[in-house]
C-alpha cells in the first residue's frame, strides 16, 4: 500500500515454509561452488552489483517512496546511495582480510558459515538488506532472504541486479511473506546456518527463541533510544540543528535515530526555542515533491500508533512545543503525522523510555553531567547517541555511553565503522571488518 494515498501499488505472493524449504534447499545446492569461488572473484561479483544499483537509482527510488513514503530525494541519497558505498567499500575488504593467518604452530582459517537466513524491516528496505548481503557473499555464504511485507519491492530490483552482476542462481534467494510465516521457517530451519535480522526488539527476541532449537548463529540489530547530549560548551545552533535532523529523518522511523535530546536545566528555554525553529522546515506532504522533508509514516497502523505516543505525552504531563496528535494541516488522508516536539519530558517518562520510531523529539533537561550521563544510559537500548561540547570534553562523555555508535560534534558516517548496539538494541556488528567477521566461521589447524 502506498501510505500516502492508500492506493494498492503492487502484489506479491504469501509465502509458505514450502517455499522456504525449496530456497534453502537451493541454497544449499548453490553452496559448495560459491564458497569455493576465490575472495578476489567475490569480490568482482559485488563491485558489479553495486554498480547495478547506482544504475538503477531512480526506479528504486521511486519504489521505496511509493511502498513506505521516504520522500523522494532522501530515496535517492540515502535508501539508494547509501546501500551502493556500503557494497563497494565491503568490496574493498577482500585484499587486506586475514583470511588465513599463522599463529605459533596453527593455521587459523576463516570459512563461510553456510546458508544465511536475513530477514529486513521496512524503514531502510534496501539498506538493510545489502549491509547482510555484501559481507555475507564476500564471505562466500549463500542467502534465504524475507524482506518486510510492508516493502517488498526492491527485493525484486535486488535480485535482478545480483544475477546480473554474476551471482549465481541459488545463492541469493527472496521468499516474500509474513514474519509469522516465512519469517518463523526461516528462523527455525535446520539447514540454515545463522540468522541476521534487523527490526524490533520484541521480533528479535522471537527469533532467538526459535533460532535456539538449532542452536544456529543470531546476529540482531534491534531498536534504538538515542539521545543528542547538548554540553554546556557546546555550540548551541549547530547541537540543536543536528539533533532535530537524527530525530525527524525519514519520518523519526530509524533505528538509530536521536528522539531524546539532553540539555542543561539553565538552557532548556534557548533549546526550546532553537528546536521549534529548526522543526518548521520540517515540510510535510507528498513524498514525490522534491521539497517535502517528511512524508507519510510508512502505514496507517503505524500512524496510529506514533499518534497514541503523542497523546500518552501529553496525558503524562511532558510540555507541547511543538505539533501534535492531530493531522497536518492540509493532509486529511494518507499516513501523515505532525513532526512534535515535547520539553520538561521526565527521563523515566513513557515517550522517553520507549522506541516510538516517528517524529517525536523529547527535550530533558538534566542538571550536571553526570544526570546527563545516566539518562543517556537509562533506557533498555544502547543503539547509537550523538554528543556535542568541546571536542575533548565531548570525547569523554561518548566513551561513558553504553552505546555501539557515538557521534561527536555531528561526525559523518563511516561505511568501514562498525555499527550495532549495546544491551537490548541486539548483538552482533554490521559494516568494515567486524561486519565482515559475522559470516565467517574459525577453524584452526594444528602442524
Amino acid at each position: 500500500m502506498n501510505p500516502a494515498t492508500g492506493d494498492v501499488v503492487a502484489e506479491i505472493p504469501a509465502g509458505t515454509t514450502a517455499d522456504v524449504d525449496r530456497a534453502v534447499a537451493a541454497a544449499r545446492a548453490a553452496f559448495p561452488a560459491w564458497s569455493a569461488a576465490t575472495p578476489g572473484h567475490r569480490a568482482d561479483v559485488l563491485r558489479r552489483l553495486g554498480a547495478g544499483l547506482a544504475a538503477r537509482t531512480e526506479e528504486i527510488a521511486q519504489a521505496i517512496t511509493a511502498e513506505m513514503g521516504s520522500p523522494i530525494g532522501m530515496s535517492r541519497t540515502a535508501q539508494v546511495g547509501f546501500p551502493a558505498a556500503v557494497v563497494e567499500s565491503v568490496a574493498g575488504l577482500v585484499d587486506d582480510y586475514p583470511w588465513t593467518e599463522e599463529v605459533g604452530n596453527s593455521l587459523i582459517v576463516r570459512e563461510p558459515i553456510g546458508v544465511v537466513g536475513a530477514i529486513t524491516p521496512w524503514n531502510f528496505p534496501l539498506q538493510q538488506i545489502v549491509s547482510k548481503l555484501a559481507p555475507a557473499l564476500l564471505a562466500g555464504n549463500t542467502m534465504v532472504f524475507k524482506p518486510s511485507e510492508n516493502a517488498p519491492l526492491t527485493a525484486r530490483v535486488l535480485a535482478e541486479v545480483a544475477a546480473d552482476a554474476g551471482v549465481p542462481g541459488g545463492v541469493f534467494n527472496v521468499v516474500y511473506g509474513t514474519g509469522a510465516t516465512v519469517g518463523e521457517a526461516i528462523s527455525a530451519h535446520p539447514d540454515i546456518d545463522m540468522i541476521s535480522f534487523t527490526g524490533s526488539t520484541r521480533a528479535g527476541r522471537r527469533i532467538s527463541a526459535v533460532a535456539a532449537a538449532t542452536v544456529k548463529r543470531v546476529a540482531l540489530e534491534l531498536g534504538g533510544k538515542g539521545a543528542t547530549i547538548i554540553l554546556d560548551d557546546a555550540d548551541l545552533p549547530t547541537a540543536v540543528e543536528r539533533g532535530v535532523l537524527m530525530a525527524f529523518t525519514n519520518g523519526g522511523q530509524v533505528c538509530g535515530a536521536w528522539p531524546r535530546m539532553l540539555v542543561p536545566a539553565s538552557r532548556q528555554d534557548e533549546v526550546v526555542a532553537l528546536a521549534v525553529e529548526a522543526a518548521r522546515r520540517y515540510t510535510v506532504g507528498d513524498p514525490h515533491d522534491e521539497t517535502t522533508r517528511v512524508g507519510p509514516l510508512a502505514s496507517e497502523a503505524h500512524r496510529q500508533k506514533v499518534v497514541g505516543y503523542v497523546e500518552r505525552g501529553i496525558a503524562d504531563g511532558a510540555r507541547l512545543v511543538f505539533g501534535g496528535p492531530d493531522r497536518p494541516e492540509g493532509l486529511p488522508d494518507g499516513a501523515y503525522v505532525q513532526p512534535t516536539i515535547f520539553a520538561d519530558v521526565d527521563p523515566t517518562a513513557t515517550i522517553a523510555q520507549e522506541e516510538i520510531f516517528g517524529p517525536v523529539l523529547t527535550i530533558i533537561p538534566y542538571a550536571d553531567e553526570e544526570e546527563a550521563v545516566a539518562i543517556a544510559n537509562g533506557t533498555r537500548y544502547g543503539l547509537t547517541s550523538g554528543v556535542f561540547g568541546e571536542p575533548e570534553h565531548a570525547l569523554a562523555v561518548a566513551r561513558r555511553l553504553r552505546v555501539g555508535q557515538v557521534d561527536v560534534n555531528g561526525g559523518h558516517w563511516n561505511p568501514l565503522a562498525p555499527f550495532g548496539g549495546y544491551k537490548q538494541s541486539g548483538n552482533g556488528r554490521e559494516f568494515g571488518r567486524m561486519g565482515l567477521d559475522e559470516f565467517l566461521e574459525t577453524k584452526s589447524i594444528q602442524r
